[in-house]
């Protein structure tokens, strides 16, 4: 048993002195609170907060930064954005999908993310090969660089509503049902549990058919796996699906699989404020990644009518052009200041948007993946990132104001160590010393 103490930890609602951290060799949290025992590991001048989490990221996408960003004036970056994306794809060999995906998680450990959900597609060596050698190199990039991953195995079938796989895309094929989870059982058979779980995922509703997508949400829920998919992150999207089957994605969601217990959307920029609740209501979770949503120009999406249940909402870095969890935090409060409609929404029963927009980059993630993360409580994993309070980014905080301070003044620069399991990481100095 190893104990912790920093100078000041978030114990849910407040930053508290005095907290002590005991943690067991399997890298749980066995006891929490004013322990009154000798620490291990003092962290001095450091705050702590459980470590972050990317509910949604394509790790491969790293290798974008920088590239599809001309667009016509007025228009959305996406669909120049996805040339460029599939021109990655093409070219993409084991090599440079390892190199991409240690520097997108060496990145995300650096940034405060202690736990990713990578939502992978991209699964064949060549488009014929249908080895599904590309998740073991990405798993193995999670591996090294010491993060805890969510797997989220993503069925890709047709290329388009209806239509066959084309070109690059033939990477992400899947011919059936039963083969994905042939697949997923070889994962199952690899895992660390320390470190590693998986998730179920349909693409979207454009990548396989709606039977398709009951059939694999059905399995989920029987293997008690959480079941992520894209919905209606773009215009388009919607409109070949009302073509196609004569209702939207979410409302076809909804009717066709009754629930949406375990079940987290991802985007729902373009969702109706009505089928949103609906959604909520039934159970749902929805992922929001606010800056490569404002990097394609999808759009803000209504987030809720009314103040969402705990753990509603969760956050991702979807294609990594910028990863900083904080200002995804920051972005989603913004943006929504700037939908009039939606403005306050972000509150919670006390009227503190901070604590509202920590729930969904820690705990909201944790629960949209499945795993046993996100808050400092008895029975997690120990997972942490350890604030620097001698950064002049945050100068001036007191214990009330801390959390704002880091979410709407700082950068990723103020997480100064993260800790997954119970193992830390240094990732910088105090910028003082």
């Amino acid at each position: 048993m190893k104990i912790l103490e920093a100078d000041l930890t978030w114990t849910g609602g407040r930053f508290e002195s005095g907290i002590q951290i005991a943690i067991g060799e399997d890298g749980r949290i066995a006891e929490v609170g004013a322990l009154g025992r000798a620490p291990d590991r003092r962290l001095t001048g450091r705050a702590l907060l459980p470590g972050m989490v990317s509910a949604h990221s394509h790790a491969f996408q790293r290798g974008l930064r920088g590239r599809g960003e001309t667009f016509p004036a007025g228009a959305g970056n996406f669909w120049t954005w996805r040339e460029a994306m599939y021109a990655l794809v093409g070219r993409l060999d084991a090599d440079e999908l390892r190199a991409l995906s240690l520097q997108t998680f060496r990145e995300m450990r650096a940034a405060g993310i202690t736990t990713v959900g990578e939502f992978h597609y991209v699964h064949h060596r060549d488009p014929d090969a249908h080895d599904y050698a590309f998740d073991e190199v990405v798993l193995a990039a999670a591996a090294t660089a010491g993060i805890r991953v969510a797997f989220i195995q993503s069925y890709y079938h047709t290329g388009a509503v209806g239509q066959p796989l084309e070109g690059a895309q033939r990477r992400f094929s899947t011919p059936s049902p039963q083969i994905y989870w042939e697949q997923m059982d070889r994962l199952a058979a690899r895992l660390d549990p320390r470190r590693e779980s998986l998730a179920a995922s349909v693409h979207s509703l454009r990548a396989g058919s709606i039977e398709d997508i009951a059939a694999i949400y059905e399995e989920a829920r029987r293997r008690d796996l959480p079941f992520h998919i894209h919905v209606e992150e773009q215009e388009r999207e919607i409109e070949e699906v009302i073509a196609y089957y004569g209702r939207r994605p979410m409302a076809l969601l909804l009717e066709t699989l009754g629930t949406a217990t375990d079940l987290t959307a991802v985007h729902c920029t373009h969702t109706d404020a009505e089928e949103m609740d609906r959604f909520l209501s039934a159970g749902g979770t929805v992922c929001l990644c606010p800056m490569t949503e404002g990097n394609l120009g999808d759009g803000i999406a209504t987030v809720a009518r009314k103040h969402p249940r705990s753990g509603a909402f969760c956050l991702g870095s979807d294609s990594n052009a910028r990863i900083s969890p904080i200002e995804e935090m920051r972005w989603l409060e913004y943006v929504q200041r700037l939908a009039t409609e939606n403005r306050g929404i972000l509150r919670n029963e006390e009227g503190n948007v901070a604590t509202v927009l920590l729930e969904a980059a820690t705990a909201g993630g944790a629960r949209a993946l499945g795993v046993e993360a996100g808050r400092i409580e008895t029975g997690l994993w120990a997972d942490f990132a350890a604030i620097d309070l001698e950064s002049p980014l945050i100068a001036g905080w007191t214990p009330e104001t801390l959390l704002e301070s880091v979410i709407f003044g700082a950068t990723e620069e103020v997480v100064a160590a993260t800790c997954v399991g119970g193992e830390w990481v240094e990732h910088r100095a105090s910028v003082l010393s």
